[in-house]
């Protein structure tokens, strides 16, 4: 048999390769999940840096754009308790305080005394957040569209429902 050299697999790409290498040279186990797997943790590292620079052109990161997005999904008064932004973020409870007070410091959320209790604080987007959360969306689904260009509308679609049937099977 010929051996054959590390990388020289033609047409597969990274994750393909590493697949032909264990095959090869464990054949009695089977690695297909590394296909998936191994695929979508590729895949997060390039969408991390294609996102990214959006929110960084507004001198922001990742968790500060989720908690002013979540702030404006939330509609009319654009308010929510940390308790509830944590809830509904993608960004840590104790990660919410730190977004929140560099939000605050940028003039685009205020905090603000509950009426109801005065121990309870509550988060707003200030005019300014919103007019900066309003352009920022758009131009962010705007360059998640041009990442999804080369899928067609129902293999996005079918992917979106693989990802969220595999989500919820992970989440018990």
């Amino acid at each position: 048999m010929t051996q054959r050299a590390p990388g020289d697999d033609g047409d597969l790409d990274h994750v393909g390769r590493i697949l032909a290498q264990w095959r090869h040279e464990r054949p009695d186990l089977d690695p297909s999940p590394m296909g998936v797997i191994g695929r979508l943790h590729r895949l997060a590292g390039v969408l991390d840096a294609e996102l990214r620079p959006v929110f960084a052109e507004a001198g922001l990161g990742d968790g500060d754009f989720d908690v002013l997005a979540t702030l404006r999904r939330a509609g009319e008064p654009y308010e929510l308790t940390p308790g509830e932004l944590a809830a509904t973020t993608m960004v840590t409870s104790g990660a919410v305080t730190k977004r929140v007070d560099r939000l605050l410091s940028g003039g685009y959320v205020e905090r603000r005394v509950c009426g109801d209790d005065a121990r309870s604080r509550r988060i707003r987007l200030t005019p300014s957040g919103l007019t900066l959360i309003d352009d920022l969306v758009g131009r962010h689904l705007a360059n998640e569209h041009r990442l999804l260009a080369g899928l067609a509308p129902a293999d996005r679609a079918e992917l979106a429902r693989l990802l969220e049937l595999w989500g919820r099977t992970l989440d018990g």
